[in-house]
This record gives C-alpha cells, sequence and structure tokens, in this order.
C-alpha cells in the first residue's frame, strides 16, 4: 500500500472507533483480518497514524474544526509527520485507493496550526476536561506540559534479567535495534521510539529475549519495584501480580533468595506468569492462585507487600491513548473503591516494622495520595516513608526526579522519561499482628 491508501484506511478505522466505542488494538486486528492484502509494514504504519490521532485527538480536532477520521487523519499527518500537502496532493491523485483531495478549506485549517493556542488547556493537553482539576492538583502550574507529554510515543523499554544476563551482553545481541542504557533504571535499555510510518523494534523473537535475559517493563515499572528496597533473603508478597512484571523484578532483586508470593484476585490475569518465571529462571516464586485460605499462612509475616493496585491507567495513556476518552468519573470511583478495599487486605499481612508499598500507574490524585491519606486516617499504625530519601538512596545519581508529596512521589513521561506511576511507601509501626 501507498501512503495514500494507508491513510484512507486510518480515516475509516478512527470512524469505527468513534462509533463503536472499543480499544484501538481491538480495531486494528479487525481490520487486518478483513484485508489481509496488508502487509506487516502497512498494519504498523497505519497503526501509527491511528495511535497518534488518539495520542491527541483533543488538539487535531480543535485545528481541525472536527473529530472526524479525515480530519484527524489529515493533521496529524500534516502537523505531527510534517509531510507536505502539495506531497499529499501528488500522492492523492495517483492513487485510486488514496482518499477525497484536500478541499481549500482543509488547506487552510491544516496551515494555522498556531491557532491552538486559542484553545483550553485541557484541550491543548489533551485530556479530558473534568480531569484537568486532578492533574493540576497533582503537577501544580505546570500540568498542561505534563499531560502533554502523554501525547508522544512512548519508546521500547527492557529490563536486563540480571539472573541471567548483562546489560553488555544484551545490547550486543539486540545491536541491530540500537538499545541505549536508560538514565534511571540501572539495569534497563531503552530502544527509541520511531516516527512517522517507522515500524516499532519487536525483540519477541530475538535470541536475547527468548532466553530470558531481557524482559519488556517501562522504565517507571523497573524504578517502582527498585523503590520497595526488597533485599535478599526478604519474604514479599506481590498482592497483585498480574502478569507478574513485577515479580520478575522483585526476584531479580532478591537474587532469587527469600521467598516471593505472587497472588492476584484475578486468576485469567495471572495466568502468563508460570511461563515467564520459567523463561526468567527465577526459583524464589511461590504462586498463590485466588481461593480461599490461600495466603492465610501469610498473615502478619511479610516483611514487604507490594500492592499495584488497579487503576485508571492514565499514566499509560502513551501506550493506551484511546482509554483516556472513554474514562468516566464513574469508572474513577469504582477503581478508587477496588483500592481502598484492597490497602485494607494486604496490610494485615505485614510484619510489624514491615513496608507496604502502594503503587498506581496513575495521576490522578483521587488514586494516589488521596487514596493514602485516607487510609493512613483509618489505620494509625502506619505511616508514610519519606518519598524523597528512599529515592535518594535507591538512585544517588539521578539527575532526574519524580514529582514528590508528603506521602509519595509520582513518575510521569516529563518528569522521569516513563510512564505515569505513583508510588508511596508506608511503614506497619504496630507492634503485633493485625490478625492471628
Amino acid at each position: 500500500m501507498r501512503l495514500s491508501g494507508r491513510i484512507a484506511a486510518a480515516m475509516e478505522i478512527i470512524d469505527d472507533l468513534e462509533r463503536r466505542r472499543r480499544p484501538v488494538s481491538v480495531a486494528l486486528k479487525d481490520w487486518g483480518q478483513a484485508n489481509r492484502f496488508a502487509g506487516s509494514g502497512d498494519r504498523a504504519a497505519i497503526g501509527n497514524l491511528v495511535y497518534d490521532a488518539m495520542r491527541k485527538r483533543a488538539s487535531h480536532a480543535f485545528l481541525m474544526q472536527s473529530e472526524t477520521g479525515r480530519a484527524l487523519a489529515l493533521s496529524v499527518v500534516v502537523n505531527d509527520w510534517k509531510i507536505p500537502i502539495n506531497e499529499l496532493e501528488t500522492a492523492f491523485a495517483s492513487d485510486n485507493f488514496a482518499p477525497e483531495q484536500i478541499s481549500n478549506e482543509e488547506k487552510k485549517l491544516l496551515l494555522n496550526e498556531k491557532n491552538l493556542a486559542k484553545a483550553p488547556p485541557h484541550t491543548r493537553a489533551n485530556i479530558p476536561g473534568w480531569l484537568a482539576m486532578g492533574f493540576e492538583k497533582t503537577f501544580g502550574k505546570n500540568w498542561t506540559g505534563q499531560a502533554e507529554a502523554l501525547g508522544e510515543r512512548p519508546p521500547l523499554d527492557m529490563r536486563v534479567n540480571s539472573l541471567k544476563s548483562t546489560s553488555e551482553k544484551v545490547k550486543k545481541n539486540l545491536g541491530r535495534f540500537g538499545p541505549e542504557p536508560m538514565d534511571i533504571a540501572t539495569m534497563g535499555l531503552r530502544i527509541r521510539a520511531g516516527k512517522g510510518e517507522e515500524r516499532v523494534a519487536n525483540i519477541a523473537s530475538s535470541e536475547a529475549y527468548k532466553k530470558g535475559w531481557v524482559e519488556i517493563q517501562d522504565q517507571g515499572s523497573q524504578i517502582v519495584s527498585a523503590l520497595s528496597n526488597a533485599r535478599p533473603g526478604e519474604q514479599v508478597l506481590d498482592f497483585c501480580a498480574g502478569g507478574g512484571g513485577k515479580t520478575l523484578a522483585l526476584a531479580s532483586l532478591l537474587e532469587n533468595r527469600g521467598q516471593i508470593f505472587a497472588h492476584d484476585r484475578d486468576r485469567n490475569r495471572l495466568a502468563p506468569i508460570f511461563d515467564r518465571l520459567k523463561r526468567a529462571g527465577v526459583r524464589n516464586v511461590q504462586v498463590r492462585s485466588p481461593q480461599d485460605g490461600a495466603l492465610d499462612n501469610l498473615i502478619g509475616k511479610m516483611d514487604k507487600v507490594v500492592t499495584d493496585a488497579p487503576c485508571t491507567g492514565s499514566g499509560t495513556w502513551r501506550r493506551h491513548p484511546d482509554s483516556r476518552w472513554r474514562l468516566s468519573p464513574e469508572q474513577l470511583e469504582k477503581r478508587r473503591q477496588e483500592q481502598e478495599l484492597i490497602l485494607e487486605q494486604a496490610c494485615k499481612f505485614l510484619r510489624p516494622g514491615g513496608e507496604l508499598i502502594y503503587i498506581t500507574c496513575s495521576l490522578l490524585p483521587e488514586e494516589n495520595i488521596e487514596q493514602i491519606e485516607s487510609f493512613i486516617a483509618r489505620n494509625q499504625d502506619f505511616d508514610s516513608i519519606d518519598p524523597r530519601q528512599r529515592w535518594d538512596g535507591i538512585f544517588p545519581g539521578s539527575s532526574r526526579k519524580p514529582v514528590f508529596d508528603r506521602h509519595g512521589a509520582t513518575l510521569s513521561p516529563l518528569s522521569t522519561g516513563t510512564d505515569g506511576f505513583y508510588i508511596s511507601i508506608l511503614q506497619n509501626r504496630g507492634t503485633g499482628n493485625q490478625e492471628s
């Protein structure tokens, strides 16, 4: 397919997203199955265009005075991909599968990118208007810049598995992709994000990945795992383990010594962990499936309890940009209630002096600092550990730092070059088990 045909396909898919309100990944898969003539390069380029349109949907719609797939796709190609309008006109004229020619009115709108300065702050920031107050509470005066950074493409981040390999060995094996060391996570490597039609690096077929030398994991996830300060020999409960990304990172920190108990209330989310543990060479993890009494013998015994709580996922909007436009106040409240319950369940497993590590991939105060303040008010044996002190102890040479509040730290694309994460570390200062 030529570029013009790819643009036409993206227009069709974006319109389908608006009609059916479903994830981009599903819409792209369905389009690919219905159009098997499209090669992998075609599908990658079309996907890039659709995802870029969703990342900055509000600002592109403002510039074009329209939310149609045609308007959004044209604005991305001209304003973000920097393809001149005259090149598009030539391409459209010579391709039977191209969209209709660009109208004079569309040209006028496409050539006035400066008009975006007149848009409301939340439109420039590409977030729903009802979330502006929450972003401002988290980030202060620079909240629009923080939100705008969520509109950029993310890199491919990896964590080198120190149980099996070294950074240099992985860099050599993946040399064709140009991986570079990360600026904060000590075992991290990064492959830059592509531009325009460029394909995303695929390392799944590489020797490094198949042999378990490396795991795909955002730098932010690596950082919050390291901030747990889990040490060899400790007893750790990963209470919301999901597919096991942080479980694997914790196992590496423990050097396969001590014990990690991986648990999740959703059996399906937990299912991939078994193959991942085997591939990574992890030997100190017990998987506790969700059933009555599965964790009873751990009550009051854990040195660390990690709760990677379910959340709105606002910190991952670079990777899942369409989800920001589907989020509602009702969904936020549902997640907040789930987090509250999880914290109350998780804290009973700590020994006196143990640490409850609360993590979300959210940037919203309702899920982060407000959740922690509410928990401490209900559980006065717990208090937060100074987040700056913990950060400086784990990452003493880091020039980039998160946004700190009195109970935790917020990572973001702008501040730390990562997905958005929140972490608060709470110590159990009680003198005995909450439950026997």
